[in-house]
């Protein structure tokens, strides 16, 4: 029997494998095996294991066997709270409405709009969802440590830039890697994509430093080659649409486990006497959301780029992350969400999937959010604010919602309606909506300035995915080639 030899986490495997099968229940299956998430990147044991191939191909039958019955009668339990996949048993729901002001009346003209209701609307997402950022810090500062050297066989030239948060000296860096054009004559427009690696595991360069990325075991710090890749992004397909890429690891600005406060850069803006979050302090998908903006204060003074042509790019947390980046910056010029799910682009008062309740429940994400967030936990009926509303907030700039088929733990459908509840606002602001109310099957795009788009698949991206993004890229930013 053939045998394949890897420094690997067992459980993980595990996990990856029924994720790429049937990662329609995504995180959902994985946290009743076990109470953590395939995105956290925690593990119980890192272990050198000798794995036959034979285990292999079991698993994968297994996982397939697993993936056809969740399909016919997905169930389940997260953190003790149930999980709803039965869309008989969603049952009716109101929406809050995105253009009608607290006072009650109803906006109906784009100066009420931008004056009234948006700022209204963007104080409930910082009180009640992401919780209260602060501005652009005083000392942050830029340094290239690479200028503009031949990369990606000739395709690109690339830059690497530390981006300094504050003058203290141990004050996270932002390690940011940007590639353009080999043959851009004038500024380019860019995608920023906030990864869940350091650049040397998110781009084929084998020219790049081995970057850094947090082990969740030890709370410590480790070449990004001693750990899981998540994945590359398909630089040279934006790269030849005559776009520029660039990526930096979401672990230099906040780490993403509960105990990560003390080395993320929330502690550096705690109050005199402060030792604990406040309700409406923020978590870090706010301050991963944070960091985004600070890389676009970068591009603002990078005369290769075109600053005012800047799309961003996040996965499943880190696709909440460009959600709100987006929402609250409006310096972005287009946002791609990739599978948001609850607590991004999937509607909260549907019950489907992932709800506030497990995204707050004790054992799993409560760190990434305000401390208000959990107070809608079984009661999202409730809630002032919904993911239709933050997709309004992103108007009148193109957004494009990326799910999958069998993503039921992000609730596909939810972000689908999420977008057509949002369809007003867009309209109201001269934009093209949706046009439609009819959930569209798969590989059967939507490419207006609201979009969505739906792989035959799961949870995250199939390679497939990046040619809809140049599409939806070349549609909005206009690159010049």
């Amino acid at each position: 029997m053939e045998k394949w030899t890897t420094n690997f986490d067992v459980l993980m495997f595990v996990d990856l494998l029924l994720w790429a099968s049937f990662s329609g229940n995504g995180f959902g299956f994985e946290i009743n095996l076990r109470s953590w998430g395939a995105w956290n990147g925690s593990f119980l044991m890192r272990v050198r294991q000798t794995i036959p191939l034979g285990m292999v191909m079991t698993a994968l039958t297994l996982a397939g066997a697993s993936a056809s019955a969740r399909a016919q009668n997905p169930q389940g339990v997260v953190a003790g709270i149930p999980v709803n996949y039965d869309e008989a048993k969603v049952g009716t729901y109101t929406l809050p409405d995105a253009l009608k002001l607290n006072d009650g009346k109803t906006v109906t003209d784009a100066k009420t709009w931008w004056k009234k209701r948006r700022p209204e609307i963007v104080s409930l997402f910082e009180t009640q969802q992401y919780g209260v950022a602060p501005g652009r810090p005083k000392g942050e500062s830029f340094d290239v440590v690479e200028k503009e050297t031949p990369a990606l066989k000739g395709k690109a030239t690339r830059k690497r830039i530390d981006i300094h948060l504050s003058t203290e000296k141990n004050a996270p860096v932002i390690h940011l890697v940007e590639y353009l054009p080999a043959a851009a004559k004038k500024p380019v427009p860019m995608l920023l994509c906030i990864s869940f690696s350091a650049p040397s595991n998110s781009v084929d360069d084998p020219d790049l430093p081995v970057g850094e990325v947090w082990d969740i075991k030890t709370k410590t710090k480790i070449p990004a080659n001693k750990a899981r890749a998540f994945g590359k992004l398909n630089a040279e397909a934006v790269l030849d649409a005559g776009i520029g890429v660039a990526t930096f690891y979401y672990g230099d600005v906040d780490p993403d486990f509960a105990e990560g406060f003390s080395s993320g850069i929330r502690k550096y803006y705690l109050k005199a006497g402060q030792t604990t979050r406040g309700p409406e302090d923020w978590g870090s998908i706010a301050a991963w959301a944070w960091g985004m903006s600070r890389v676009q204060d970068y591009f603002e003074t990078d005369k290769s780029v075109d600053a005012k042509r800047v799309a961003i790019h996040g996965v499943s947390r880190l696709g909440k992350t460009v959600m709100w980046a987006g929402a609250h910056d409006q310096r972005f010029a287009a946002v791609i969400a990739s599978c948001s799910g609850e607590g991004g682009a999937a509607l909260s008062h549907r019950d489907f999937g992932e709800t506030i309740g497990h995204l707050t429940a004790p054992t799993r994400y409560p760190y990434q959010f305000a401390e208000n967030y959990g107070k809608w936990a079984g009661f999202p009926d409730k809630a002032p604010m919904d993911a239709n509303m933050l997709v309004g907030l992103v108007a009148p700039r193109p957004l494009l919602l990326q799910t999958g088929t069998t993503d039921y733990w992000s609730d596909p459908k939810g972000e689908f309606l999420s977008a057509v509840a949002a369809a007003p606002v867009y309209k109201l602001l001269g934009k093209d909506a949706l046009d439609t109310e009819t959930w569209p099957e798969a590989k059967r795009p939507i490419l207006h300035d609201l979009s969505y788009y739906m792989h035959d698949g799961g949870h995250g991206m199939v390679p497939t995915d990046w040619d809809i993004y140049v599409e939806f890229l070349k549609m909005h930013l206009h690159p010049e080639k």
